[in-house]
C-alpha cells in the first residue's frame, strides 16, 4: 500500500539529507536483547545465502537457542556506559559530520544515522527526513569495502521503505570508498600515531571482516577491495611484504570463508616467535564487538598462548579529525549539485567547492 503524503510534509522546506548506515547492535548485552537482533540479522538472505527450508530449522531450532547467551556475554565485556560501542561511535560520527557540513553550508544538509538491524531503524530515519523536508537523500553506508551482505543489505532496506512512499526523494548512494585518499591517509595516520606512542611492531596484521568464499566466487568484489585497502595502507606506511599480513575474521558456520583466517594467522605468528604484533581493522570505521572483543581480547589470548610476547590492538578511526574530514569529503563529492546557494565563502554550489583529499 502506497501511503498518502501528510500535509505537513508537503509544505516543509526543501533540503538534502545524508543518511549514514551501519550494521546494528542489540539494545542491551543480554540474551533477551540478543535473540531478536540475531534473528533479524541471520534471517537476511543476503547474509545467509542458504535455501530458507534448509536454514530456517537451523536458525530457530539451534542457533537462536544457544548463541544469544554466548553473544551477550561477549557484548557485556565491551559495553560502554552510553551503550553499545558501535552505536556510540556512529552517533558521534554523525554529529561531527553534521558540524563539518554546517561550516560549509547554510542551511546545512540534515545528517542522520540508522542501523540495518535494530534502532534507530531505516524506516524511522526516513520518516524523520520527510518531516524535515528532505527531497534529496544521500545514502552512505559506513562500510569502506562493498559486500552484498553489508552494503547491498543497507540499500535493500532503504529502497524497500521508499517503495511505500508516494513522493519519493531523489536518491544517491555511495557504494564504497575503500581506496579514497582521505580514508587511506586517516588509516595510516592512526597507525603512525600508535607507533609514535608505543613503538613499532615486528609485524602489522590487517584484519578485515570475512565473508563466505562462495560469495566471491559468485562475483562479490569484497576481497579485492579489502586487498586494495591493505596494499594502499602498506604503501602509505612504507611497509614491505614481510612486514604486514592481510587476513579475515569473524567466520561463521562450517563453510569456507575468505582466507587466511585471522585466528589461525595470530596463532601461527605466535608459534613463529614473533615477539611484538600489532593488529588494525581497516574495514571497521567504528570499534565494535568484532574489534574490541574478537581481536583485542580473543586475538590477544590466541597470540600470547601460541608463544607471542606483546600484542597491541590499534583502535578504529572512530572520531579522529582526519577521518571525519575524509567522511566529509566523501559526502561533499556526492552532494554536488544538490546544495544550492549558501555555500561557505561565497560559493554557489558544491560543484564550485574544490575538495582537498
Amino acid at each position: 500500500m502506497i501511503s498518502p503524503e501528510p500535509a505537513s510534509h508537503q509544505s516543509a522546506p526543501s533540503q538534502p539529507g545524508v543518511l549514514l548506515i551501519n550494521l546494528g547492535t542489540p539494545e542491551a548485552p543480554t540474551p533477551e536483547a540478543l535473540r531478536p537482533y540475531l534473528k533479524q540479522f541471520l534471517s537476511n538472505p543476503r547474509v545467509i545465502e542458504f535455501p530458507r527450508w534448509l536454514w530456517w530449522p537451523i536458525l530457530n531450532g539451534i542457533i537462536l537457542n544457544t548463541r544469544p547467551k554466548k553473544s551477550a556475554e561477549k557484548y557485556a565485556q565491551v559495553w560502554m556506559p552510553e551503550g553499545s560501542p558501535l552505536k556510540v561511535h556512529t552517533a558521534r560520527q554523525t554529529r561531527l559530520l553534521q558540524d563539518f557540513l554546517a561550516k560549509r553550508f547554510h542551511p546545512a544538509p540534515v545528517v542522520q544515522y540508522a542501523m540495518s538491524i535494530g534502532s534507530p531503524s531505516v524506516v524511522e530515519m526516513l520518516e524523520r527526513f520527510r518531516e524535515q523536508g528532505c527531497d534529496r537523500l544521500l545514502v552512505l553506508p559506513l562500510y569502506p569495502q562493498y559486500a552484498a551482505s553489508s552494503t547491498a543489505s543497507a540499500f535493500d532496506e532503504v529502497f524497500a521503505q521508499l517503495a511505500k512512499l508516494r513522493n519519493i526523494p531523489a536518491v544517491r548512494t555511495v557504494k564504497h570508498y575503500h581506496d579514497h585518499p582521505g580514508y587511506i591517509a586517516a588509516l595510516a595516520n592512526n597507525v603512525r600515531d600508535h607507533w609514535a606512542k608505543a613503538g613499532r611492531p615486528d609485524k602489522l596484521v590487517m584484519s578485515f571482516h570475512g565473508i563466505p568464499r562462495s560469495s566471491v566466487d559468485k562475483g562479490d568484489p569484497y576481497q579485492d577491495e579489502c586487498r586494495k585497502t591493505g596494499l594502499l595502507l602498506a604503501e602509505a606506511l612504507e611497509l614491505d611484504a614481510s612486514q604486514y599480513q592481510i587476513c579475515f575474521q569473524s567466520r561463521f558456520g562450517r563453510a569456507e570463508w575468505l582466507r587466511p583466517y585471522t585466528a589461525d594467522t595470530l596463532e601461527q605468528l605466535g608459534r613463529q616467535g614473533i615477539r611484538r604484533l600489532d593488529v588494525v581493522c581497516p574495514g571497521f570505521v567504528s570499534d565494535c564487538l568484532e574489534t574490541l572483543e574478537e581481536i583485542a581480547m580473543e586475538g590477544k589470548t590466541i597470540f600470547i598462548q601460541a608463544g607471542g610476547h606483546e600484542f597491541h590492538y590499534i583502535p578504529c578511526l572512530n572520531e579522529r579529525d582526519d577521518w571525519i574530514h575524509a567522511l566529509g569529503d566523501i559526502t561533499l563529492v556526492n552532494l554536488q549539485g544538490w546544495t544550492g546557494p549558501g555555500f561557505a565563502n561565497g560559493e554557489t554550489s558544491a560543484t564550485d567547492k574544490s575538495v582537498d583529499y
